[in-house]
């Protein structure tokens, strides 16, 4: 690979990942690598601030499931930032946050708007680093990128120090390489989670937003069906569900975790995907559940689940694939997915079919197995 200098590689890198997009608000230690974005294929996004920056790469980021990159100034510049990044990693949004600074040489000198910005980015990304040595940019930018996307997403921020850029490396610029996390329980697994929501009176689910990380939007309304369980937002920002459907009750809160207690009391057979329980300011420290209730918590960050209650099957796998087998078991003994509640189908005019309301009832409990 040619010889050139790292700020130069820099934007090679992002080609290669076809990141188009560079949100930022620059600043005088940046300038060096900031030249070089003209001739690149990278598209410079200017905000008067960096909290607007983020904001713009973390809503571009959830639209287009891609790397939102972001550029900032430093340490006052990556001070102004750190709210909307915490805000990043509660979401989940993959931001590859890119901090100039002056220079490893200068690391004795205390100076102007000196700094530990990995220090300050730990608590609130994914990923911290710093690059000291011109032959791994690229190196950590494509760990960098690979974290951010390697679910759960979330931000990623790496120090970019001026005189690392200026110098030369002859690193080749490589797409990066994200993993995939598509895996799906053992059919035993997925029978021991129908065996736990069949056995109850009154199901319910909670979803989160990694429902719609992995697009299990249509799953998990085939299995609400199937169980006829009403289903509550939790950890919910995306469209985890069609908010219209008859099943969809709305959100437990993020305030009060006496709000959620009372929610799921009297649930008896629980359904948790995609989320953790309960993301409150003020939660329950007891335990919300029924003492004999059967929990089953289904999300792809094994650290979720079982985080604050005790759950009887925990599954970390992909939603989507998970509540699709799920489904299949369900079907498999004998629980079709009826029209949803005040919904159904009749022959119209010209053999068209219509809609017409009907009233819902639970599913017979005689039709579930009970637990003894």
């Amino acid at each position: 690979m040619r010889a050139r200098p790292g700020k130069a590689a820099l934007f090679e890198q992002l080609a290669a990942d076809e990141i188009r997009y560079m949100f930022g608000n620059p600043g005088t230690v940046e300038q060096g690598f900031l030249d070089m974005v003209g001739g690149s294929q990278t598209e410079y996004v200017l905000a008067l601030h960096e909290s607007v920056a983020l904001g713009m790469a973390d809503g571009y980021a959830r639209a287009a499931r891609r790397p939102g990159l972001v550029q900032l100034h430093t340490g006052v510049g990556l001070g102004n930032g750190v709210g909307l990044l915490y805000q990043a990693k509660r979401g989940g949004s993959p931001l590859v946050v890119l901090v100039g600074e002056a220079g490893v040489r200068y690391d004795a000198m205390d100076a102007q708007m000196a700094a530990d910005l990995v220090g300050m980015a730990r608590p609130v990304t994914k990923y911290a680093t710093r690059v000291i040595d011109p032959s791994s940019v690229l190196r950590v930018l494509r760990r960098a990128v690979k974290i951010a996307m390697t679910p759960p997403t979330g931000p990623v921020l790496v120090v970019l120090p001026a005189d690392v850029l200026d110098q030369v490396t002859t690193e080749p610029a490589l797409p990066t390489a994200v993993p995939s996390t598509r895996v799906a329980p053992e059919p035993s697994v997925v029978s021991a989670a129908a065996d736990a929501l069949l056995g109850g009176e009154r199901p319910l689910i909670l979803m989160g937003d990694g429902v719609a990380a992995s697009g299990a939007q249509r799953e998990l309304a085939d299995v609400a069906e199937r169980l006829g369980a009403p289903v509550y937002g939790v950890n919910s920002s995306e469209v985890n569900i069609d908010t219209t459907h008859p099943l969809y009750r709305g959100q437990t809160g993020h305030m009060f975790g006496s709000t959620s207690a009372r929610i799921v009391a009297d649930a008896d057979a629980v359904l948790i995907v995609g989320t953790y329980v309960f993301p409150e300011v003020f939660p329950e420290l007891r335990n919300p559940f029924r003492e004999d209730a059967s929990v089953v918590h289904i999300d792809l960050d094994a650290y979720e689940i079982a985080k604050n209650f005790p759950v009887d099957l925990g599954i970390a796998a992909d939603p989507r694939l998970t509540l699709a087998a799920l489904a299949g078991e369900l079907e498999r003994r004998g629980r079709r997915a009826p029209p949803p509640p005040g919904r159904t189908r009749s022959a119209g005019p010209n053999g068209r079919s219509r809609t017409r309301s009907w009233s819902a009832s639970p599913v017979p409990s005689a039709s579930r197995p009970r637990r003894t």
